[in-house]
């Protein structure tokens, strides 16, 4: 495997923030789940088809049976995870919902167990603990055990599922496919399970709002072109694990810009767990062994 330009952990960084924003413009749009899932999707094709047929299309006869497969349903997986996700905002808080569906590292530590044998030490199982810790109590106030913040509590985890499946069928394409070429197809068949939702649904294709569009761009822009971009590209060189602890950081910037545009208040338990998160993404990350080889020599 090459070397990565650029150090991915910094690349992961930068999705991350990107995709902290994703929520907040969900709930800025005012059309349905399914309606906004697709037009994020569908723009996001149509931003990459120029770069896509002008460099990377012949890259499909390079293709196997597998990659096809993997990467259809890692398409319909994130179809569904948009899906799921975008409707639980309309039943919970910006906090809860964001906390539930970044808590992929419960479900990535056994899928890359199970799909690729990767291991996860006894320093990361508890840098997860501490971050998935952290993420609860950002949203502790927040939780309902009935109701329809329930029921969006519910969609969010779900959705979790669904994203973290998407990661790992994702991990394994993306150690033989180009980047553009994988996320093409990805966002492609996203495209087209959203749009045949839509219209089983009975949902409407037809937007009145000129700022739904403007929301909508974003979307494609930020969060996907600059956030699962991102990631999909860090695939080749991390495990799905790194990225879903990463990804815990999500509720930290998503409160936070929620605080500003919803003013939907934070209290103390959402400062004190936005810490812990950091803590422990900082614990899964850093090297110890290194870090105590530096210190030592500069000491």
């Amino acid at each position: 495997m090459e070397k990565p330009i650029v150090h991915p952990l910094i690349v992961i960084f930068i999705g991350v923030i990107s995709v902290s924003a994703s929520a907040i413009f969900v709930k800025l749009a005012d059309t349905t789940a399914g309606t906004t899932a697709f037009y994020r999707m569908f723009l996001s094709v149509l931003i990459m088809l120029p770069l896509f047929l002008n460099r990377h299309v012949h890259e499909l006869k390079q293709l196997v049976k597998r990659d096809w497969i993997f990467s259809s349903i890692a398409g319909v997986l994130l179809a569904f995870h948009f899906i799921l996700w975008f409707e639980s905002l309309n039943y919970t808080s910006v906090a809860s919902s964001t906390v539930l569906v970044t808590l992929q590292p419960l479900f990535a530590v056994f899928g890359t167990y199970f799909f690729f044998k990767d291991r996860v030490g006894t320093k990361g199982i508890l840098a997860m603990a501490i971050a998935i810790g952290g993420s609860v109590l950002i949203s502790w106030g927040d939780f309902k055990v009935g109701g329809t913040a329930f029921y969006g509590d519910i969609l969010a985890l779900i959705a979790c599922a669904f994203v973290t499946g998407y990661m790992l069928f994702g991990q394994d394409v993306r150690r033989r496919v180009g980047l553009t070429t994988y996320t093409m197809i990805v966002y492609t068949v996203s495209t087209i399970t959203l749009a045949l939702y839509v219209w089983i649904k009975g949902e409407t294709f037809i937007v009145t709002r000129p700022m739904d569009w403007f929301w909508f761009g974003l979307l494609a822009i930020v969060p996907n072109l600059l956030g699962h971009n991102l990631f999909n590209w860090a695939l080749k060189y991390v495990s799905a694990n790194t990225i879903s602890i990463a990804i815990l950081f999500e509720p930290v910037g998503a409160s936070i810009l929620a605080y500003f545009i919803f003013a939907e208040k934070l209290i103390a338990t959402q400062y004190i767990g936005g810490s812990i998160v950091i803590v422990g993404i900082l614990l899964y990350i850093v090297d110890g062994k290194k870090l105590l080889k530096l210190f030592q020599k500069n000491s």
